[in-house]
């Protein structure tokens, strides 16, 4: 008999593609072509974004099968290399996993809400969509899965019918040669689009309310991102392919102007509720995982006892990264905060396939790996070589993520003798 308390495999592969179809997709393209204006290199990487995270998937479908509870990177680098690493993780998670996309896709759902007449700051617009996720979801898991599944459904028919009426529009421009585009370039492009790949791991936080969690999360995760590929380059084939890369360029709202150039602006309003409905799946998607982490985290006493209390997560953990995402929400520089979470995420999760590598050699027995070693070494090898670049190109943001762990690990160091051992 199915337990209705938890979350079945609908629910899981909906909240894997709320997670990931947000913010970057209806906002990054437009700072590629930019950068790098060429289609098909554009297109390139967001190709190889999606393998990057297909292959991150895999490997933490082996995690959640060796560890089935919630708290995703916390969890799993607790256990599989360092405490330390798991409280630096769980502080990630807390700042820049969730609170910062939930600002992020909250600023930009803001913006697509406005209408003639009608057009508030998209910061207090923002400020009310998380506030009315934060009082769903602190309601318990029901309501909120609920209201999940069908803002993920709405999102999946809209966007399926709106880029299918525009491909049969589409006129495909004259395509005029362009500079080869430096490999620097497209390295650090590959961090944007990792921030807009984000969410592929999102189930796995949520792991211990999942119906059989060793069986069904591991193909949620799949699942979710391989659906979430497929509409990433169907849409972005439509944007590079039926609108000059110069009305593009730089462009935040590039969904909404690449609509309008295709359909007019009745489109392009109808396209604007589309990508609303995408973000307001995202900031419900967020506002339900996120706070199972910080639970997991008080649970095994890094956090205020309280934090743990009620139901799972609570209130408190709802609020707190609630706040979070208000106080980032009234922060400025967009771009720079893309290439901040993407190169901070990249790296958490990295080390999550690193201890999930590590926990291999030292118990080959009592842990299977799938494509052992070659998937966890290849994705360790890009986000590596995508790393560095963004060290060199992007330096500012990548100190900020830096500077993020090491904050984080200096107050593990210097709490830690008072710190407990997360339980196994």
């Amino acid at each position: 008999m199915k337990d209705s308390s938890k979350i079945g495999l609908t629910g899981a592969v909906a909240l894997v593609i709320a997670n990931m179809m947000g913010t970057g997709i209806f906002t990054t393209t437009g700072f590629l072509v930019e950068e790098m204006p060429s289609r098909a290199m554009v297109l390139l990487a967001w190709a190889l974004g999606g393998g990057l995270a297909l292959l991150g998937a895999i490997c933490y479908g082996d995690l959640v099968r060796q560890w089935p509870e919630s708290g995703g990177e916390y969890l799993f680098l607790s256990r599989a290399l360092h405490p330390s690493m798991g409280y630096v993780a769980g502080w990630v998670s807390l700042f820049v996993g969730f609170s910062a996309p939930t600002a992020a896709a909250a600023y930009a759902a803001g913006a697509y809400a406005r209408a003639d007449g009608f057009e508030p700051d998209p910061r207090w617009m923002g400020t009310f969509w998380i506030v009315l996720f934060s009082l769903c979801h602190g309601k318990g898991i029901g309501m909120g899965t609920r209201i999940q599944n069908a803002l993920v459904l709405l999102k999946l028919i809209l966007l399926l019918g709106v880029m299918t009426w525009a491909w049969t529009k589409m006129e495909v421009p004259e395509i005029s040669q362009k500079e080869p585009v430096e490999l620097s370039t497209f390295s650090v492009s590959l961090v944007w689009i990792y921030f807009s790949y984000c969410g592929w791991n999102a189930a796995v936080y949520i792991a211990s309310e999942v119906r059989d969690p060793r069986r069904q999360l591991p193909f949620a995760l799949v699942a979710g991102t391989l659906l979430v590929t497929f509409f990433y380059l169907a849409l972005n084939a439509l944007f590079l392919w039926g609108v000059p890369l110069d009305v593009l360029a730089g462009r935040e709202n590039v969904a909404r102007v690449a609509f309008d150039y295709l359909g007019g602006s009745s489109l392009g309003s109808m396209v604007s509720f589309v990508v609303l409905m995408a973000l307001l799946s995202s900031i419900s998607s967020m506002t339900m995982a996120g706070p199972r982490v910080y639970a997991k985290m008080a649970s095994d006493g890094y956090l205020p006892l309280w934090f743990a209390k009620a139901s799972a997560p609570g209130w408190a953990c709802v609020w707190l990264q609630g706040g979070l995402a208000i106080s980032m929400l009234w922060l400025p520089t967009f771009k720079q905060l893309l290439s901040y979470m993407g190169f901070t995420l990249g790296i958490s999760a990295s080390l999550s396939i690193l201890g999930l590598m590590r926990h291999k050699i030292r118990y080959p027995e009592t842990i299977r790996v799938t494509g052992w070693p070659w998937i966890p070494a290849f994705f360790l090898l890009i986000v590596l070589w995508v790393t560095l670049f963004s060290i060199w190109k992007e330096p500012i943001p990548s100190m900020m993520g830096m500077l993020t762990l090491f904050v984080g690990w200096a107050i593990w160091w210097g709490r830690k003798k008072s710190l407990p051992t997360p339980s196994a």
